[in-house]
């Protein structure tokens, strides 16, 4: 058989399984099942509101349990045990049956769910869910959703954390589907943080370089080194340099020299350059026009006094 197959046939077992278990110990508050393959057989952990209920008088149910699941299922050696849920109220399928049940026996829907979930909230879970899908007032079916906390629809905690639950309520109009989920407390969900506030965080101190014996503040520290004064009679020795980092003084007079010498004949030119002759010729026949112009200026004043006089 392939593995795909494989898959389906072992879910499908399973189904079926939990589904016996519910019929066979609903008055006794199922609460689901765990299935594990070993060695000896097949380990199956029942949870139970009343496990006296499931072991029965001598444990004569148990044994009936047991004949039933080799013969229905072809389970090899089946060991069952029995533990009983601490807290009734944070176990998803018990709190399921427990509200199919108060349906049953007329509840109204709306009572029901909020005073199922109050009680989920009160026993400390940190989330909780109940959808109720079906004919809850009429003919017209629909989906009623009671909310309180926190939880998760989907992705690894949904499946890991979250506890699932369902169950059916057989209502005169037709049956009504119970679906449960609960968050329990403590649960660790993968976006929980804590803050530490006793926390000691450890001083970082920066190295110093490598080959460094100071650190920088040492160095800061130092007092600079007084530079002796040199006098003009005092004898400095100069260091020998390396000819190759010298600039070769010769080229750097004949360049200065060259500049001087272009500047010179610069402003020599230009002190040697006399005034156009263009330019003083016109000057003179400006002058030459102003004369004559008050001149004339002159001669009609005068004109013009001796007529008055005249008259």
């Amino acid at each position: 058989m392939a593995d795909e197959h494989q898959f389906i046939e072992d879910g499908l077992r399973r189904s079926q399984i939990n589904e016996f278990f519910a019929d066979e110990l609903g008055r006794a508050g199922y609460g689901g099942m765990d299935v594990a393959k070993t060695p000896m057989g097949t380990q199956i952990v029942l949870k139970a509101e009343k496990p006296g209920m499931v072991i029965g008088k001598g444990g004569k149910n148990i044994r009936k349990i047991t004949t039933e699941l080799e013969d229905r299922f072809d389970m090899d050696d089946p060991q069952i045990d029995v533990q009983e849920v601490d807290e009734p109220d944070l176990n998803a399928q018990i709190v399921a049956d427990r509200l199919a049940n108060a349906l049953e026996r007329g509840w109204y829907f709306r009572k029901a769910g909020h005073t199922t979930i109050d009680r989920i909230m009160d026993a400390g879970a940190l989330g909780a869910e109940i959808v109720l899908s079906g004919k809850v007032t009429g003919a017209r079916s629909r989906v009623e959703k009671f909310n309180r906390g926190y939880i998760k629809h989907n992705g690894e905690p949904a499946e890991e954390v979250v506890d699932h639950g369902q169950g059916v309520a057989v209502m005169k109009l037709g049956t009504i589907g119970v679906n449960v989920k609960i968050i329990p407390p403590g649960a660790k969900l993968p976006d929980d943080f804590d803050i530490r506030e006793d926390a000691e965080v450890p001083e970082v101190e920066q190295a110093a370089a490598a080959g460094d014996d100071e650190g920088v503040e040492a160095l800061l520290e130092e007092e600079p080194e007084e530079v002796p004064d040199v006098g003009a009679d005092d004898d400095v020795e100069v260091p020998d340099e390396d000819p190759s980092d010298l600039i070769d003084e010769e080229v750097v007079e004949e360049v200065v020299e060259e500049t001087q010498d272009t500047a010179a004949e610069a402003t020599d030119v230009a002190a040697e350059e006399p005034v156009g002759d263009a330019d003083a010729d016109d000057i003179d026949e400006l002058d030459e026009e102003i004369e004559s112009e008050a001149a004339d200026l002159v001669a009609e004043m005068e004109a013009a006094d001796d007529e008055e006089e005249d008259e």
